[in-house]
């Protein structure tokens, strides 16, 4: 809803990229046309840490609030580590975890 009733004012620096607080005609010829590339096991690792990060922000409130919760979420917890170790075992199964 937001593109209906913003103000179109179209202008050439709202379309140029922001990095560092420089414009990019400042950078030397070298560093504008430099294509960086990385491992995808960074991602890969990136992503488990996120994954298993998540799991303990979901883990605290529970071991918290534990007594009060009962049976039900015990099981619900039981469930959603179960998930977790699944998908940390496709991982290492798949090779994922190997840094080679």
């Amino acid at each position: 809803m937001a593109w209906v009733i913003r103000p179109k004012k179209p202008n050439k620096s709202k379309r140029a990229t922001y990095e560092c607080g420089l414009e990019f005609e400042d950078f030397p010829a070298e560093a504008q046309n430099v294509w960086v590339q990385f491992r995808v096991q960074y991602f890969i690792y990136a992503l488990i840490f996120v994954v298993f990060d998540i799991e303990v922000v979901f883990l605290y409130p529970w071991a918290v609030a534990y007594n009060a919760l009962g049976l039900f979420a015990l099981i619900e917890m039981v469930i959603f580590l179960g998930i977790l170790a699944l998908a940390l075992a496709y991982a290492w199964r798949k090779g994922l975890l190997e840094w080679t």
